[in-house]
């Protein structure tokens, strides 16, 4: 009888560094050993792989997201009022989410049983991020759809981008200075989006100062995420504030639009995909990527959002 056990070694810190020992035993029927094969994986190595992934292709597969999200958006604009839209894709957004944090949580404590305890203290940063996070989302989507009420798309567009320059300036005062290579890619954003975005003369308008307002949101936001994601588990945060952003915009739905459930029956589909893929997975997408990451690369990298609206567009 031959018997095979894989078996995964703690770290060892050998004379290359950091490794993590994954391998094969194979033993008789009495238990001696007849062959152990193994090999070393470099931990600086995969944590470099996977900080690199995150940085890099989360954030453009969020920006494909939420580009392509935009056709979704203005069916659904056809139904319903804006904070009704907002607080019914929130709603779905945070039960796809909370099922999602359950899911994950399950599998962590049947690999890992008691090591998976939860940090002392992480319940009270989840919830002052999620509120921290979800007020600040809610403000600047909120913002953004009255400005698109006096203002061109294009425009829009492009002042929302305008969160790019908001976010290393922000980084200044925080302690995070980006290098010059960094404020080269920022101009060349800018001075891109304007030509895709603004197709008309540019004028100042009343709905621009709004969407203006919602690009500092969306820069604070940023920020934010950047800060919490250190203390809690990303999926668990985006979470939290997308059941902020639920209940605050169902209160404003409440004071300030009459709610039409035959309205909200018709763009059933729109809000379900905006929910699930431009706020579920879009929005969580963008906290794995900005954890241990640098903001304003990650932003530069959201702002192909509307690179991808405009080809999403034309098809």
């Amino acid at each position: 009888v031959v018997n095979k056990f894989l078996f995964i070694d703690a770290e060892t810190d050998g004379l290359y560094g950091s490794f993590l020992t994954v391998g094969l035993v194979v033993t008789d029927d009495a238990g001696n050993m007849i062959e152990k094969a193994y090999y070393g994986i470099k931990k600086e190595n995969m944590m470099i792989s996977d900080v690199w992934t995150r940085e890099n292709v989360f954030p453009v597969l969020a920006a494909l997201i939420w580009g392509t999200a935009f056709v979704a958006q203005s069916v659904a604009a056809d139904h319903v009022g804006p904070f009704t839209f907002t607080a019914a894709r929130s709603a779905v957004a945070f039960v796809f989410l909370l099922v999602l944090c359950l899911v994950f949580r399950c599998l962590r404590r049947r690999d890992f049983q008691e090591e998976a305890q939860a940090r002392p203290g992480s319940w009270r940063d989840l919830a002052i991020g999620g509120i921290c996070c979800g007020v600040v989302l809610t403000m600047g989507t909120n913002l953004q759809q009255m400005g698109l009420e006096t203002t061109t798309s294009g425009k829009a567009g492009f002042i929302t981008a305008l969160y790019i320059v908001i976010v290393p300036i922000a980084g200044i005062f925080l302690r995070q200075k980006a290098p010059r290579a960094i404020w080269l890619s920022v101009a060349l954003a800018v001075v891109g989006l304007y030509l895709l975005c603004v197709q008309e003369s540019f004028s100042i308008t009343e709905g621009d100062w709004y969407v203006l307002l919602c690009s500092f949101c969306f820069a604070g936001h940023i920020l934010l995420i950047d800060h919490f994601t250190r203390k809690v588990d990303g999926v668990a945060l985006s979470c939290v504030q997308f059941l902020v952003m639920a209940v605050l915009s169902a209160g404003l739905m409440l004071v300030m639009e009459t709610p039409d459930w035959a309205g909200l029956l018709a763009c059933i589909g729109p809000v379900l995909y905006v929910g699930i893929f431009s706020s579920g997975v879009g929005y969580t997408l963008q906290i794995l990527a900005q954890k241990d990451s640098n903001p304003t690369v990650v932003s530069l990298l959201l702002s192909l959002e509307s690179v991808f609206a405009t080809v999403a567009g034309a098809l």
